[in-house]
Order: structure tokens, then sequence, then C-alpha cells
């Protein structure tokens, strides 16, 4: 390797993307092309620098496998960044293996930390934390050891373990103070600050109350029984019952909620669960239909008895019933939410994270953009769409999440 890959290189490993590319800008061998596509990437300019990654490796070709491995390594995180989350992670997982074989754990630990960074945003929390756990079997170096961490803190933040994630947290702020790349430090200082912002709103009779991430951790803890409207279904002492799939009985759990302690009438169950104001027979007897099954489900957790003007919710051994409902009400939350991290999404890659039709995620970035509220950049395969950050609270717990069946 020669002087000037060499001092690029070195440069790129300290975030100083415009000092490698004064080396290499203007060469086209392998080596060169891979530190300027990282260089890219470090600039922001993602076509680019894939384009240049797989230059790289097409250069390298079957008799490099290791520089090979490392320009697919390095093409993972920029299609990550760009979150192009289409292509399977076969081709980072050879990687992986052929980078083991050659002895580069440095760039196999990189690796995995993309494929588990990759399978974060789509919710498989349980594949994460498996991917995670085999990281932490060796040594990383300040920065990997650092981006680790953050997904740690992130990984424990979805599964609301707020004490695990403030103790990543503090170890990824040492690991970037260590490693001296201000824009890691920059992100840590931004995880941090999820954990003081509201997360929910515990919605009651006489109004409703903000809650911080921790505060809804000792909700789930305290024995109430709660109507998750976050995640959409029912808790109680660890146990979870899921509705996002049944919307309908989701609305009535929720209007049950709502009215605790009384009673929620008829004519309201019928209206927020059927969208009608004029019901009719029809819509009454599906009510009866439709809050047997609810009855059924959250036996375990409570029963549902009819009054005189409808039915009321009465959780077993007198516990308190509590409605919690994300921080931002719409159709559109869960979208919104993934969108809030300033990223650029294609409408593929919301629909697989959202486990949705592509055609229902564009009808849904339509209406949001007929609003004001996203916009697309691009045109035609290359078009993505972007929004400005949500502050003052985290959708933390509007992001997908793979939850326990109960």
């Amino acid at each position: 390797m020669d002087a000037l890959i060499t001092a690029a290189a070195r440069a790129l490993a300290a975030g100083d993307a415009l000092g490698a590319l004064k080396g290499v800008a203007l060469r086209e061998d392998p080596p060169a092309l891979a530190l300027r596509g990282i260089a890219m990437a470090q600039l922001g300019e993602h076509p680019h620098a894939r384009e240049l990654l797989r230059r790289a490796a097409r250069g390298f070709g079957a008799r490099e496998p290791l520089p090979r491995a490392r320009c697919v390594v390095a093409e993972a995180e920029v299609a990550l960044a760009m979150r192009d989350l289409d292509a399977t992670p076969r081709a980072l997982e050879n990687a992986v293996a052929t980078l083991e074989a050659q002895a580069d754990h440095v760039n196999a630990s990189q690796a995995r930390l993309v494929l588990a960074r990759r399978q974060l945003l789509l919710g498989r929390l349980d594949a994460t934390a498996a991917t995670l756990a085999v990281l932490a079997r060796g040594r990383l170096s300040p920065a990997l050891a650092a981006i680790a961490q953050l997904v740690r803190a992130e990984l424990a933040l979805r599964g609301l373990r707020t004490g695990a994630a403030r103790t990543a947290l503090e170890r990824a702020d040492e690991a970037a103070l260590h490693a001296g790349i201000p824009a890691l430090r920059a992100e840590v200082a931004d995880a941090r600050s999820l954990l003081a912002r509201p997360a929910a709103r515990r919605r009651h009779a006489e109004g409703e109350q903000s809650l911080r991430l921790d505060e809804v951790e000792t909700l789930l803890a305290s024995g109430a029984l709660v109507i998750d409207a976050c995640r959409r279904g029912l808790r109680r002492d660890g146990a979870w019952y899921p509705l996002a799939r049944r919307p309908v009985l989701f609305a009535l759990a929720r209007v049950l909620a709502e009215a605790w302690p009384g009673d929620a009438s008829r004519e309201h169950l019928i209206e927020q669960a059927f969208r009608t104001r004029v019901p009719d027979e029809t819509h009454r007897a599906r009510l009866r239909v439709e809050l047997g099954r609810l009855r059924a489900l959250a036996a375990p957790l409570a029963r549902i008895e009819a009054t005189a003007r409808g039915f009321a919710l009465i959780p077993h051994d007198a516990r308190e019933v509590a409605l919690l409902v994300p921080p931002l009400e719409s159709g559109q939350a869960e979208l919104l939410a993934l969108l809030a991290d300033g990223a650029a999404w294609s409408t593929s890659a919301l629909a697989l994270a959202l486990d949705t039709s592509q055609r229902t995620v564009q009808r849904a970035l339509a209406e949001l953009e007929a609003d004001g509220r996203v916009r697309a950049i691009g045109r035609a395969r290359a078009r993505r769409w972007v929004a400005p950050p949500l502050t003052g609270f985290t959708t933390i717990l509007l992001l997908p999440a793979t939850l326990p069946a109960g």
C-alpha cells in the first residue's frame, strides 16, 4: 500500500473526509476508489459513494477477497444511511465470513454493527440483541464501541428498559470521547436527550399528563391495566395482548378505558369503532359480537359488563386502568416517527419497516405531502422522502418493534 493510500486511510479513520480526498481524488485504482467512496459517504454524497464502492469491489474482484469484502461492508453502510432496506443481508453475512476467515476482526465487527442497525430499523429486536451478543465477545475500537452502545441503548429504549439505556449511553459517551470524533459525541448527546423528553401521554377523565420514558416504564410495572395506544394492545404485569391487527377491538378497548371508572354508551362505542353517527340494528348487533370477542381476549385481565346505557371495563383485583397515548396522534404517526430521524427514505423501505404495503405508504405520504409535513426529493426510482425532525418529544414508542405475544 503506497503512502498516499495510507495517509488517506488515516484521515478517514479520524473523520477528515476532505483530507483523505486530497490524496486520492484523481486516482482510479481500486484502493483509491474505495477510499473516495468512504470519503464521499462521510460528506453525505451517498449515491456517488455507493457507485465508487461498487467500482472498487469490481476492481478487486474474486482474486482479492479481503478488500472486496471491505467494500461490500462499506456499501452496506451507505445503503443503510440511504435507508435502502430492500436488499437481503446475505452479501453482508458472506462478507463477515470472509473477514473473519482473513482475521480482519475490526471490519467484521463493523459489518455486524451495520447488520444490527438494519435489524433495529426493521423492529427485529430479538435479532438485534443476538447480533450485539456476538459483538460483545470481541474487543472493539473506541468508535465502534460507541456505535455498539448507541444501538444497545436504542434497543433498551424500545423495550422500555431506561436504566439499561442510560448505562449504555454513558458507556457510549466515554467511548466517543476516547475516539475523539465530535460528530459521534453529538450523536450520543442527542440520544441522551431522549430520556428527558415526553414519550407518551396518560389520558384520564380529568385531562392528560405527559410522561417520560422512565415514567412509562414505571406505569407498566405498577400492576395497572394499561390500554397502550402507542403499540396498540393491552398490558398488565408483563403480559402483552396485541391488537394492532384488530383495530375494531382496540378502538372498543380504548373507548372503555377513556370512560373508566364509568361506562361508555353504546352510541359512543359504535361511533368510534365503526365510524358512524347514525347507528342501526346492524351496528348494534355487530357491537355485541365485537365486544364478545374483546371480552374473551381480555378475560385474564378484566371483565366487560353491560350497564343501563352501555358497557364498563372492570379490571380484576380492583386494578387501575390507564390509557397510554402517543405524543403525536394521527393516522400516519408511525410513518412520521420513522421519517423523524432526518434520513431520506424510499417508499419500499418505509413499507418494509412498517410491515405494510408500498401502496398504503404511498397514499399516506401523499396526504402528508398535501399537508406540508413531508417532501419528496428525486424522481422515479431515486425518489426519497424526508421530513423535519419532530422536536420536543421522543417518538421511540411509535417505532417498529416485535413485541412478545404474551
